[in-house]
């Protein structure tokens, strides 16, 4: 199977600015982190190893859906570890996904104990610093379920949008509404906003994907909703489009594949994706099999890093003890 065609500019891009060059480049580099529930860990373990080659802070902008738009925060604030620590040391436990709790008309994902004990406690997340942050969070109009950029104005506007990006109503809970509008989970309308980056202007984008090639394209783009994901949109609008969720990356893996493609225009992209599929999904709690998936994710970023010469140094863990990144 043909790879993506991918441009390694994109890392040496980042390394020139980590090594002394800055920001004077007349470049955009935007990040841009795929959502999927659990399955966010393997971009998890990218955003940690791109923290420890030091390149967390070389973005001008970064997209994130659903638990994309988490990771892509932990990361600018300095904590690529805890983005990918966050999914097996704290998300992967019953307290925060229980399908018992859908026979008790409660949600199944807690997005209260996310936010109110994970990023509070566990993994506190400081809310203040990401006023005036480049994180772009991606959420979905519940009316009309397209894809917008919100525009969070204050530390609580902030918890807001967090949670809207990961709204789904049954699965996840109501609609959040801000600024005038109702909003769902971003991964309904852009699971990878690639294509929003694009049109945003950046000249660079990285994209962290939460699934190995053959799992992309399998999907088929041009495919209609399936007979249950249609019933499931009467239930709740979007959530058969959640669920449904391969083949959704239909338009970005049109762009992904094809060098040529018209929404490039001469653009430099390169897509990471999982060299292994370890079986996490959406909604997985095996703690132990979500670890493994943090370790794939960071040592696909590795290999990435290592293949464009010169954008790996081989930094140590900053002495961290239990990192993903510091092997079995």
């Amino acid at each position: 199977m043909l790879p993506l065609p991918g441009d390694d500019e994109v890392l040496h891009a980042l390394a020139r600015r980590r090594d002394g060059g800055g920001r004077a480049d007349g470049h955009r580099i935007a990040l841009v982190v795929s959502g999927g529930g659990m399955r966010g860990v393997y971009a998890g373990g990218m955003a940690h190893a791109l923290d420890d080659a030091g390149l967390g802070d070389c973005f001008d902008v970064v997209y994130g859906s659903s638990a994309g738009a988490y990771i892509g925060g932990a990361l600018l604030l300095g904590d690529g570890r805890g983005a990918a620590h966050i999914f097996f040391e704290d998300m992967a436990c019953r307290a925060f996904i229980d399908p018992r709790r859908l026979g008790t008309r409660r949600p199944m994902v807690s997005l209260d104990h996310l936010l109110g004990h994970i990023l509070t406690v566990a993994k506190p997340l400081v809310w203040e610093r990401l006023v005036g942050s480049p994180l772009r969070v991606v959420a979905t109009a519940a009316d009309d379920l397209t894809g917008h950029v919100l525009e969070p104005r204050s530390a609580p506007e902030w918890r807001l949008a967090l949670r809207a990006t990961a709204a789904i109503p049954v699965l996840a809970g109501p609609a959040v509404r801000l600024h005038g509008r109702r909003w769902i989970d971003g991964s309904v309308a852009e699971p990878l906003p690639v294509q929003r980056a694009l049109r945003d202007g950046a000249t660079h984008v990285l994209a962290l994907l939460n699934r190995t090639l053959p799992e992309l394209r399998a999907a088929d783009p041009g495919a209609g909703p399936a007979r249950w994901a249609r019933a499931l949109d009467r239930l709740a609008p979007g959530l058969g489009a959640m669920a449904q969720e391969s083949a959704r990356h239909g338009p970005s893996l049109a762009v992904l594949d094809d060098a040529g493609h018209p929404s490039r225009d001469g653009a430099h992209l390169l897509a990471v994706l999982p060299t292994d599929d370890v079986g996490v999904r959406g909604l997985t709690v095996d703690a132990a099999r979500v670890e493994r998936a943090a370790r794939v994710g960071y040592a696909s970023m590795q290999a990435a890093l290592s293949r464009a010469d010169g954008t790996a140094p081989g930094r140590p863990d900053r002495g961290r003890t239990g990192s993903v990144g510091s092997g079995p």
